[in-house]
């Protein structure tokens, strides 16, 4: 199920965060800068997809201010490593995904 580029409605729906908050989170955060196709719509790739899981934990879970994850981002804190690694994270997002829809095509 993994693709090389995703779209921002995709990336949406594994994250379960929204598209204006991502768009947001691109112009605060430099380690978020999807690149953008020929007709000028943002394709992220996995390691995007990363930061903003990432992102999400820090500023939506753990309460961070944008400056404090900025910070967490920068100083690359090796702390986590107990903790499931978002690549992980990512991977069962995708497949609760794929689950609730082929459940809603059942």
């Amino acid at each position: 199920m993994k693709k090389l580029y995703y779209s921002i409605g995709e990336v949406s729906d594994i994250t379960d965060v929204e598209a204006h908050v991502l768009r947001y989170w691109e112009t605060v955060f430099d380690e978020l800068n999807p690149k953008k196709n020929k007709a000028g719509n943002r394709v992220y790739k996995e390691n995007d997809i990363e930061t903003i899981l990432k992102l999400k934990e820090l500023i939506q879970e753990k309460k961070y201010s944008t400056e404090g994850a900025q910070q967490v981002l920068k100083k690359d804190d090796e702390d986590d490593s107990k903790e499931i690694p978002v690549s992980v994270k990512k991977d069962l997002k995708e497949i609760r995904l794929f689950l609730n829809q082929l459940l809603e095509k059942l």
